[in-house]
């Protein structure tokens, strides 16, 4: 199974950007019972539209994954909340605003 995995890995990189594999894992995460996507996310857990959603929040959705089920974005408790802390640090350290603009084009 490993070895099948590995290669699917390898496949999808050769095929798709990271941009479009990040889009596809987001999409398909399940944030929430019967919510998939971050834009559905963002609703769910703050009642926001996704581009309306502040730099904390934002991370802490991040912080979540890889199990969305397991923690709460919207009611972060302590590991939450320091792993939101420091993906903002690393966004900062990569250049903050300039770095998402870049990732944009």
């Amino acid at each position: 199974r490993k070895g099948l995995e590995a290669w699917f890995t390898l496949l999808i990189e050769t095929l798709w950007t990271k941009q479009r594999i990040l889009e596809v894992y987001l999409n398909s995460a399940e944030w929430g019972p019967g919510v998939f996507g971050a834009q559905a996310a963002a609703r769910y857990h703050f009642g926001l539209d996704a581009e309306r959603l502040s730099r904390t929040q934002a991370s802490q959705l991040a912080a979540v994954l890889p199990s969305p089920l397991k923690w709460s974005a919207a009611r972060p408790g302590p590991y939450v909340r320091q792993r939101a802390a420091w993906i903002r640090q690393q966004m900062w350290q990569l250049g903050g605003d300039d770095y998402l603009l870049r990732l944009e084009r």
